[in-house]
């Protein structure tokens, strides 16, 4: 396989390209055999002095205004907007949807073309306070605004310096059948894990966060997409699903909010009206 030769090794880069470069040929092949779907646990992820940049920036649960992603299913904010991220966030935000990243990126997964999403569906700064969580689940396939464009690997950036593990938080891979977890990534400071998104890519911290009052999850979440012009091509919403052991009340709520997710997912598309827009709305209705 051909591995894209990135980066220029300018001090304005904000991605490591070179370091990363020369681990590339390992990495594939890592990526490539990861459990229980391909992925790989990156270290380091960034430059010391770039990903501490990005903490000395990142917003408190008070500070500006957030998207309340608020129901049965999950419990977090995020904040998507390019423009209301702090000025070194940004570019850090800008670099790692570059052509040069993506490049790289597509190497790393051995998927050809990938393209980043400059609105950051999804995606952005996430946060998540004491008692917050998020589900077990695979992700939307299709951008809700761009036509065509189908999700295909997440990049997800820790930037949690300190965590403990007894505060849970870790994100979790399950096996198609979500009958087990495979695998948990602590969220510490400057670990990133990067996987693909298929139908069968269970992943999450579905237990309720146990850290200290104050201390709080946070994470930089990029989302990237190849082009697919099948007019039959199947839009399928994010799938929550039950553990085995969350009993069958819970189960029949997840469904139950997923399927009402799956009609706001719809309307959003079809309508083109923004989570950051409903969160609005629903946060005067609640004062």
């Amino acid at each position: 396989m051909q591995h894209a030769e990135v980066g220029d090794g300018s001090p304005t880069r904000l991605f490591p390209y070179d370091r990363w470069q020369t681990r590339l040929p390992a990495l594939v092949e890592e990526y490539r055999r990861g459990e229980p779907f391909p992925h790989v646990h990156l270290t380091d992820f960034l430059d010391d002095a770039v990903v501490r940049g990005v903490v000395a920036e990142f917003p408190g649960p008070g500070d500006g205004s957030w998207t309340q992603y608020k129901h049965y299913n999950e419990r977090k904010l995020g904040r998507s907007q390019r423009g209301d991220f702090p000025p070194h966030i940004g570019r850090v935000v800008d670099e790692l949807n570059s052509p040069a990243f993506c490049a790289w990126l597509s190497a790393l997964t051995g998927i050809p073309g990938l393209l980043a999403d400059p609105l950051l569906e999804g995606g952005g700064l996430h946060q998540t306070e004491r008692g917050g969580f998020l589900r077990m689940h695979t992700d939307f396939s299709m951008h809700h605004y761009h036509r065509g464009w189908r999700r295909r690997v997440n990049l997800i950036l820790f930037l949690n310096e300190g965590w403990q593990d007894e505060w849970r938080g870790a994100i979790e891979f399950w096996d198609r059948g979500m009958k087990r977890c495979v695998r948990k990534v602590s969220p510490l400071l400057n670990h990133a894990v990067v996987f693909d998104l298929t139908d069968a890519s269970f992943h999450g911290y579905p237990d309720a966060l146990a850290c200290p009052p104050g201390v709080t999850r946070k994470s930089l979440a990029l989302y990237y997409y190849t082009r697919d012009d099948d007019p039959h091509a199947v839009s399928r919403a994010t799938n929550y699903r039950a553990r085995p052991g969350d009993g069958p009340r819970a189960a029949a709520l997840i469904w139950l909010d997923k399927t009402a997710l799956a009609l706001y997912s719809r309307v959003k598309t079809r309508l083109g009206i923004s989570d950051a827009f409903v969160s609005r709305i629903l946060g005067k209705l609640g004062r």
